[in-house]
């Protein structure tokens, strides 16, 4: 994000090493990639200090801070980048900036800076005064050090942060500024308005948050932002006829805040199943007679998001009969939306569908009837855990959560040589015993020429509703992220998934066969973050914590900063990010298809 182009084209150029990514995966001994730190060759030196800062382990630092002072600029900033991943001391970067003069260089310090421990704000002030490209490095470490420790910014920070919306030329600036401002909940007008006719959507969707108050504009991006944050029944109703479904959705979940049930009795014949479901939804909860009437035929349609709404409809209407229907339902997701007491969770603990365990589970939290549930839990555990899924550790952690709870750990001592090392650990403080298994086996790494050959790699994308856009992979920083998308999209795997979470302003989420964020290829895939930012169109791999990522993808349709180094970047959008924005929740990939140069 802070490179210069002469920094961010040697980063690219970079031939990536075999044996070093090999050894990157594994997290495990760290000597080769220590000693490649001493090589020659300064494109080595950076992909060794990139993974090595991927380790998250402070006792790497030692290894990684004299190249701080190394003649590369580009090996200073991965230097930088790294020891902020490692959660190093600040001392020695701060004493690096103060002699540093490479702009792209001083701007990766105070970035750094920022998110390492024991930084203070005043380090940080002084680069808000500098070129407009530290500018940015210190704006965004300012930001997440005050995000990230759950601080407001002083009299001194909040003059610099607003100055910068008002006169940084840069959108990035002026975006971050604005989130520090909104998260301290700092209301100055004059920046405020200042930032509402600025010329780019982004900053004017965070300006009129900060504002707290409906304005019209031209963006759906910014009207969904205002709906969102000033959802009077008048705007809402004007807002049905909006020219963006996002916004048209979003009106609908609006209309059933103590709204008027008029055009939402009307909706619920519409041609759509998502406008005419969500009304369901939102009718439950202002006109129940109405919704009741029209509930039975979304428990039958043909669409199973759409008995999902059928299911929370029935919820709010407290119709137990529909939703023991549901419950048979023969997708897992409208089985889980209709989970409603202990005793339906514990029939749903026979399910194989991580999602609806996981849902279950949940439900069982607290249950005063608890013991009596031991041996079925202990069986779901085993079944489980036979399945030797990677992805079963969220249902496998609820499932040990509950025996703990229900004062029951005995038997767990098969589990201390795991397959998963989190698993083997959380058996191991339940049971006091010692965990077996450190760190998952790798699998095995693609070829070198496998490697190779995604370097300028693209993927098509065709939407079966919404059209179709193109990627451009970065194998360069995010090699076995975008090798394994490339072979699932090449053995035809994403090819009739969908897009299950449409999260407009933030994200859009799918490729999971179960439609659900725990369903997706069996093993987990490493982390490789670094310094590509989540800017709007770039592509990123979902996780639920550290390397855990399956095959589920998800796009940037904001640029989300937050998400940064905490999530790997592995394609952007090049083509069609006008139809990115028009996808829906179950809009179906067709197709993926990868083109090499």
């Amino acid at each position: 994000m802070l490179l210069t182009s002469i920094a961010l084209s040697l980063l690219l150029q970079l031939t990536l090493d075999h044996e070093l990514l090999v050894a990157e995966d594994a997290r495990g001994d760290a000597t080769l990639l220590i000693e490649a730190l001493s090589s020659s060759d300064a494109d080595i030196q950076i992909q060794a200090v990139r993974a090595l800062g991927r380790f998250e382990r402070s006792d790497l630092a030692e290894h990684v801070t004299p190249l701080l002072d190394a003649d590369s600029a580009a090996l200073r900033i991965e230097a930088a980048n790294a020891l902020a991943q490692m959660s190093a001391t600040g001392t020695r970067v701060g004493a690096r900036l103060e002699q540093e003069s490479a702009p792209a260089v001083r701007a990766a310090l105070f970035e750094a800076l920022g998110r390492l421990p024991d930084t203070r704000e005043a380090t940080l002030l002084p680069g808000i005064a500098e070129p407009e490209i530290v500018r940015l490095g210190a704006v965004k470490g300012l930001e997440t050090f005050l995000r990230t420790r759950d601080v407001n910014p002083s009299d001194h920070a909040t003059t610099a942060l607003r100055s910068a919306v008002r006169d940084s030329h840069s959108i990035e600036i002026r975006q971050l500024a604005l989130l520090a401002l909104n998260r301290a909940e700092d209301r100055d007008l004059e920046t405020l308005n200042a930032a509402w006719r600025d010329g780019d959507s982004r900053v004017r969707r965070l300006a009129v948050l900060g504002l707290g108050e409906w304005r019209d504009d031209p963006s759906p991006m910014v009207r969904y932002a205002a709906l969102r944050i000033a959802p009077t029944c008048k705007i809402a109703q004007n807002s049905l006829t909006d020219p963006s479904e996002h916004v048209v959705l979003l009106a609908i979940d609006s209309l059933g805040e103590g709204c008027s049930p008029d055009a939402l009795a009307a909706l619920i014949d519409d041609d759509s199943w998502r406008r005419s479901s969500r009304a369901l939804v939102s009718l439950a909860k202002v006109d129940a007679t109405s919704a009741q009437k029209a509930l039975p035929r979304f428990v039958r349609h043909r669409v199973w998001q759409a008995r999902v709404n059928a299911a929370r409809a029935a919820k709010i209407l407290n119709d137990d009969a529909t939703l023991a229907t549901l419950r048979g339902d023969e997708h897992p997701r409208v089985v889980g939306a209709a989970l409603v007491t202990p005793s339906h969770a514990l029939d749903a603990l026979a399910s194989d569908d991580y999602g609806v365990l996981v849902r279950a589970l949940g439900l069982l939290e607290g249950w005063k009837e608890g013991p009596s549930a031991i041996p079925t839990l202990q069986r779901t555990l085993e079944r489980i855990s036979d399945q030797g899924r990677a992805t079963s550790r969220d249902p496998r952690r609820a499932l040990l959560s509950r025996l703990s709870e229900f004062a029951d750990v005995s038997g767990l001592d098969y589990l201390l040589d795991d397959f998963d090392p989190f698993i083997a650990n959380l058996a191991a403080t339940l049971t006091s015993g010692q965990p077996k298994t450190l760190r998952f086996a790798p699998s095995a790494a693609p070829s070198r020429e496998f490697f190779d050959g995604l370097v300028g790699a693209k993927a098509h994308v065709s939407m079966k509703e919404a059209g179709s856009f193109t990627l451009e992979l970065l194998p360069e920083t995010a090699p076995f992220t975008a090798a394994q998308f490339a072979k699932l999209a090449e053995s035809s795997y994403y090819n009739g998934l969908t897009f299950h979470r449409i999260a407009p302003n933030f994200v859009l989420q799918g490729g999971s066969p179960g439609a659900n964020e725990f369903v997706g290829r069996p093993e987990y895939i490493r982390d490789e973050v670094g310094l590509l930012s989540h800017r709007r169109g770039t592509l990123g791999i979902s996780t639920r914590g550290r390397d855990t990522g399956d095959s589920q993808i998800f796009i940037n349709l904001v640029d989300n900063f937050r998400l940064d180094h905490n999530f790997t970047v592995f394609a952007r959008v090049v083509e069609g990010m006008d139809n990115v924005d028009q996808i829906q929740e179950g809009d179906v990939m067709v197709s993926v298809e990868i083109v090499r140069q």
